[in-house]
C-alpha cells in the first residue's frame, strides 16, 4: 500500500509539471485571450502574467486553485521604456536574486530602483539533487498562491498609518526591447515590478520626514546598534509596521525585508522601518488537498492564507522571529493596544476602498470587493491580533546592551512583577541617558534575559517578593559588576548569572544561582542573524 501511495503521489506531482519553456514565452495576450477587449495603444499592452498556472480541475483538486485566475487574466500594463520612465533610467547592475530576474536601475538624479520579474522560478533554491525532479515543478506551481498584484494595494494603507513604503509599479517589457544590452534576453516579453530602493541620501523623497538624512540596511543598522549605545530603533514605529504586516497577511518579514530611515538628534541616531519586497501579501494557499495538509500548524504553518480574520497570529511571526525579538522587547501591552486602535481610526473604509482600487480593473473585478471586505474585517480585529502578538513576544524577553558600558537595574516588585531600567553613563561623546524601561507582568513573562555584551557593565538587582520572574544575566566580555540583593520566597532561585569565572566582580546574595564558567562561549549572542 505504501508503494501504491508513493506512486500516486508522484503521479499527482508530475501532473503539476510546468515546462521551463513556459517561462520564456511572451506575456503578451493573444486576440483569442483578449476575448474582444479594446486594443492597447503604443504605450501599453494587454498581458497575461502566468499562463502556466492555468491547470485542470483534477490538478486544482489536489494542488489548489490559489490565485490562478489572477495570473491567467489579461491586464493592461504600460510598456517599459528604459530611456523615458522616471525621466530616463540606466542599468547599474544585475541583481543576485535566486527566484526572480532583477536589476538595479538609476535615474538622472542618482535615485536607485529595483526592477524585478513578477513571476518566480524557485529552481535555484532547491538542492541540485531535486532540481530536475517533480519537486521543482511542484514549487513552481505553488507560486500561484501569491497575489501578483497585491503590492499595488499597500502604499495607500501604509501612508494612512504612517509607515514608510515603496511605490511599486508594473510594466511589460516588449519582446523587441534591446535597451538592456547583454541582459535583453532576460527581460524581453516579461512583466516586471519597478520600485524605489532606499540606499543613500539621493533616494530621500518628500514622503520622508525632514529629519531623515540617510538609509541603512538591517545588517548595518543592527551592527551599529550593538556596537554603541547611541544607536536605537524606534520600537513603536516598528510595531506599527508589523501590525500593518498582519493586516496584509504578509508572512515573509525576515530582516532582509527591511531598510531603515536614519535620523539623528545630537549624539543619538534612531532608525525607522521602511518595509520592502511585498511579494507575499494576500497569500491564498488553503485550497487543494495537498496544500491544506502541508500548511497545517505541524508543517508549513507560515504559509497562512489571507482571509477575514487572524486565525493564527504566530504563523505571521515565524519568519520575523529574529528581528521581532530584537526590536519589539520594550513595548507594553498598553502600547500595543494604543497603536492598534490608532491604526483602526486611520484605516477608514474610504482608505481601504481606494487602496484596493489600485488593482488593475480586471483584477479588481475578480477579487477587489472580497479583499476590501477582508481588510475591513481584519482592521476591526486588529487590537485582538496586537494582544496576541504581544503575548507571544512577552513570554520570553531578551534585553541586550551594547559593546559600550551600561547599567542594568532590576527591581522585584511586591506583586511579582519586575521592573528593568537600562542606562548609559555620560561620556565625552554622549550625555547620560535612560535607554530602556519596562515593567514585566508575572502572568505574561516567564523569563527576562539580560545581555551586557562587551562593555564593562553593572547589574544591580533589588526588591523582595513572594513570587517573581526568572532573570538570567549574561555579563558579556567586559569586566562586569553583578550584585543581587533581591529576595523571593521559597527554595527556587529567580536569578541566574552566566559569565566567566575570572575578571568580574559578582555578589550572588541569597537569590542568584552561580552559572559562571571558564568557557568564553557563555557570552555568545546572535547580533545580526548571520
Amino acid at each position: 500500500m505504501k508503494r501504491v501511495a508513493l506512486v500516486l503521489f508522484c503521479s499527482l506531482a508530475l501532473s503539476s509539471c510546468v515546462n521551463e519553456e513556459f517561462f520564456q514565452h511572451d506575456a503578451l495576450a493573444t486576440e483569442e485571450e483578449l476575448n474582444g477587449k479594446a486594443a492597447a495603444g503604443p504605450d501599453s499592452a494587454w498581458v497575461i502574467l502566468g499562463r502556466h498556472y492555468d491547470r485542470s480541475g483534477f490538478h486544482r483538486f489536489f494542488w489548489g486553485n490559489h490565485h490562478r485566475p489572477l495570473w491567467t487574466t489579461p491586464v493592461k500594463l504600460p510598456v517599459f521604456r528604459l530611456d523615458s520612465v522616471n525621466g530616463g533610467l540606466q542599468v547599474v547592475k544585475k541583481g543576485g536574486g535566486y527566484q526572480t530576474t532583477s536589476f538595479q536601475l538609476e535615474d538622472r538624479q542618482g535615485r536607485l530602483y529595483a526592477f524585478r520579474s513578477l513571476d518566480k522560478d524557485p529552481k535555484e533554491v532547491v538542492s541540485p539533487f531535486w532540481q530536475s525532479t517533480f519537486v521543482t515543478n511542484v514549487l513552481r506551481d505553488q507560486t500561484s498562491a501569491a497575489n501578483p498584484f497585491g503590492a499595488l494595494v499597500v502604499p495607500p494603507l501604509a501612508s494612512a498609518v504612517g509607515v514608510y513604503h515603496t511605490n511599486p509599479k508594473l510594466y511589460y517589457v516588449a519582446a523587441t526591447d534591446t535597451t538592456f544590452g547583454e541582459f535583453s534576453l532576460l527581460v524581453q516579453g516579461k512583466v516586471f515590478m519597478l520600485e524605489e530602493k532606499y540606499d543613500s541620501p539621493a533616494d530621500i523623497t518628500p514622503a520622508f520626514s525632514a529629519d531623515v538624512f540617510n538609509f541603512e540596511d538591517s545588517e548595518g543598522a543592527l551592527r551599529k546598534r550593538f556596537l554603541r549605545n547611541t544607536y536605537h530603533f524606534s520600537q513603536e514605529a516598528f510595531a506599527r509596521a508589523r501590525l500593518l504586516d498582519l493586516l496584509l497577511g504578509d508572512w515573509d518579514r525576515h530582516k532582509g525585508q527591511w531598510d531603515w530611515a536614519v535620523t539623528a538628534q545630537r549624539a543619538d541616531t534612531t532608525y525607522f522601518p521602511v518595509p520592502k519586497d511585498r511579494d507575499q501579501v494576500f497569500l491564498k494557499m488553503k485550497s487543494g488537498l495537498i496544500p491544506s495538509i502541508a500548511t497545517s500548524k505541524l508543517l508549513g504553518r507560515k504559509f497562512h492564507t489571507f482571509d477575514h480574520d487572524f486565525s493564527d497570529v504566530k504563523a505571521y511571526m515565524l519568519n520575523a522571529k529574529f528581528i521581532d525579538e530584537r526590536l519589539l522587547h520594550e513595548l507594553s501591552r498598553e502600547d500595543w493596544q494604543r497603536i492598534a486602535q490608532e491604526m483602526q481610526q486611520q484605516l477608514t473604509d474610504d482608505v481601504i476602498d481606494r487602496a484596493v482600487k489600485e488593482l488593475p480593473l480586471p483584477i479588481y473585478t475578480l477579487v477587489g470587493p472580497e479583499m476590501a471586505h477582508n481588510l475591513k474585517s481584519r482592521r476591526h480585529l486588529l487590537p485582538k491580533a496586537a494582544a496576541q502578538m504581544y503575548a507571544i513576544l512577552a513570554k520570553k524577553v531578551t534585553i541586550p546592551g551594547s559593546d559600550a558600558p551600561e547599567q542594568f537595574v532590576v527591581k522585584r516588585l511586591g506583586d511579582g512583577d519586575v521592573e528593568v531600567i537600562v542606562t548609559r553613563p555620560a561620556t565625552g561623546a554622549a550625555p547620560a541617558r535612560q535607554l530602556y524601561k519596562r515593567i514585566f507582568k508575572r502572568g505574561e513573562t516567564e523569563e527576562i534575559i539580560l545581555h551586557g555584551l562587551a562593555g564593562d557593565d553593572k547589574f544591580i538587582l533589588s526588591g523582595q517578593a513572594d513570587e517573581s520572574i526568572l532573570v538570567k544575566i549574561y555579563g558579556g566580555l567586559g569586566e562586569d559588576e553583578i550584585t543581587d540583593n533581591s529576595s523571593v520566597s521559597g527554595w527556587k532561585k529567580y536569578t541566574q548569572v552566566y559569565d566567566t569565572e575570572r575578571g568580574n566582580e559578582i555578589n550572588f546574595g541569597t537569590e542568584a544561582k552561580d552559572k559562571t564558567t571558564k568557557d568564553v562561549r557563555v557570552h555568545a549572542y546572535d547580533r545580526e542573524g548571520n
